[in-house]
């Protein structure tokens, strides 16, 4: 994991960046409003079980709690869960197909009334197996749930039909909010358009594209937090305006992230009073051939197109411009089971000689009869890292003599395009919160298996790796198996070309304290942990 929180300021000694550091050892103040920014127009609705835009949590996780989490004091990890609403975290039994959660009998809903294992039973029947005319977005993420049950009020056990590894990091993923049974019983499109959870902030009001406001929950279990009076969320799409909000101190904190040129523009205006965190972000473009058209049928012009492009160099240039900065496979670079350097350099699109990798695409091209190839790229209308991804990837393919066209489009063509199968060549997505590579990779798989995929492939051999690595519990084993998946996917059949990783730059006030970044834009937003050094 490439994580680094420090200062930006030039000048500033190793002693600056050390007591800016130390500033979690400070004894948390109460009381004040956090005031944050939240980049986009407006969440589409309220209900996390429903919904994947990083905006809905954002305006919407304090309020709620969760059966786990990542520990909300090192987000960072990609191996370690801890209780939120259960007492400790169980010991699978069944031969790893059972895990029983004793939940706390502590909890009260903003309500009033008792939360009891009954409501967590409903919360996770609804995000696994979600009623007739009930939306849930991370149904699949669950395929190894048999069943849930709630033998009493204090007790919530989930048999699994095998044992997975993905289950606990599946299970942590922070849009499984927990609703109020009496609720979802009487309409279960409550919660799409009302809040009322038991999070350490209780909603106040919402402004449709303005601001979201809550309180402190005084009935909060985790006992002395939250920290802060109140929250207030304020919806800004526009990056300047949340530039500005942050430089006239008008807001704290905006959680999503910034691209260099605003991290700099702060701190050289800011000083001292702006502090930064960045992190590696389990989030990536793809660019995808669709290989239902010629030549992008033909494997040869999917791996020259791989091959032309230079990831060593082009990391670290584009990240001077753009949130991006790692380079790896399909695997979060910083998990256990992330490629090395050295793997990654064994397959297409890697390869430590450039003008050799060159040399072999255009080879490829000319043996496929695509010498002179030319293409549209269908890329979405985001500057950030969308456009400058794509404009860096037209530059190496010319090297190769392909000639590219970028298209940019809005955000609700781009998806129609890629659904469609309308485009040649398209520049996607995969973004996720807790790192679960056995799930993460999914995206790679044919669009049979998985919707979101969408190079219009069909791959037996893809299924059966995957599966293989799916159901595999041994570590060791694993992540051979993960090799083999990823060797087929990036090398062989050339599915797709992984740009490097984005890279989250976090600006806030020097006075935030106790907020830590994560490798995700959905992790750790609960808010509870923040107090201001005011």
């Amino acid at each position: 994991m490439n994580l680094r929180t420090g200062l930006w300021a030039a000048g500033l000694g190793l002693a600056a960046v050390i007591a800016a550091n130390s500033a979690g050892a400070q004894t948390p103040k109460r009381g004040g409003t956090l005031t944050y920014m939240i980049s986009a127009d407006a969440s589409p609705s309220f209900d996390g079980h429903r919904e994947t835009t990083f905006a809905t949590v954002h305006a919407v996780a304090p309020y709620y709690s969760v059966l786990i989490r990542v520990p909300p004091d090192n987000p960072a990890s990609t191996t370690e869960f801890v209780c939120d609403l259960c007492t400790e975290m169980p010991k699978p039994t069944d031969g790893g197909k059972t895990y029983t959660f004793k939940i706390r009998q502590d909890v009260k809903f903003h309500d009033g009334s008792k939360l009891t294992a009954k409501d967590v039973l409903a919360s996770w029947n609804k995000i696994v197996f979600p009623p007739k005319g009930v939306t849930s977005a991370r149904v699949s993420y669950y395929s190894m749930v048999e069943k849930i049950e709630a033998p009493d009020d204090a007790t919530v056990v989930f048999r699994l039909k095998y044992p997975s590894a993905a289950f606990i990091p599946a299970l942590a993923d922070p849009f499984t909010w927990i609703y109020k049974k009496e609720t979802l019983d009487k309409d279960a499109h409550w919660y799409e358009k009302n809040i009322m959870g038991s999070g350490p902030f209780k909603f106040v009001a919402y402004e449709i594209g303005q601001s979201i406001k809550g309180v402190r929950n005084p009935d909060y279990y985790h006992k002395g937090q939250p920290y802060l009076d109140a929250i207030e969320g304020i919806f800004a799409a526009k990056q300047s305006v949340r530039v500005d909000a942050l430089r006239g101190d008008r807001a704290a904190i905006e959680f999503r992230g910034m691209p260099p040129s605003a991290r700099d523009e702060l701190m050289k205006e800011g000083g001292k009073d702006i502090f930064v965190q960045d992190s590696d972000w389990n989030c990536g473009n793809i660019i995808t051939a669709n290989h239902k058209k010629k030549p992008f049928d033909d494997v040869r012009v999917r791996r020259a197109l791989a091959l032309a492009v230079d990831q060593w160099k082009g990391a670290p240039a584009l990240s001077k411009i753009a949130i991006v900065r790692s380079v790896g496979g399909i695997v979060f670079p910083g998990s256990p089971l992330a490629a090395t350097k050295e793997e990654l350099q064994q397959m297409v699109g890697y390869w430590p000689d450039i003008e050799k990798a060159r040399a072999e695409a255009r080879r490829l091209l000319k043996e496929a009869g695509a010498e002179n190839l030319k293409f549209e790229l269908i890329n979405r209308n985001v500057d950030q890292p969308y456009k400058f991804v794509g404009t860096w990837l037209i530059g190496e393919w010319k090297k190769i003599g392909v000639t590219v066209e970028q298209k940019v489009v809005p955000t609700g063509p781009w998806f129609q395009a890629m659904r469609g199968g309308n485009f040649d060549v398209v520049v996607d997505a995969n973004c996720q919160s807790v790192v679960n590579p056995a799930l993460d990779t999914s995206k790679y798989l044919p669009q049979t298996i998985y919707p979101e995929s969408y190079g219009g492939y069909d791959d037996p051999k893809s299924v059966e790796l995957y599966n293989k690595m799916l159901y595999e519990t041994d570590p060791k084993a694993q992540r051979a198996a993960m090799r083999a998946y990823e060797k087929h996917t990036l090398d062989t059949m050339a599915h797709a070309i992984i740009t490097p990783y984005w890279y989250r730059i976090v600006p806030a006030r020097s006075y935030v304290k106790g907020w830590k970044i994560s490798p995700s834009h959905y992790l750790n937003q609960d808010l509870a942990n923040i107090w201001l050094d005011k």
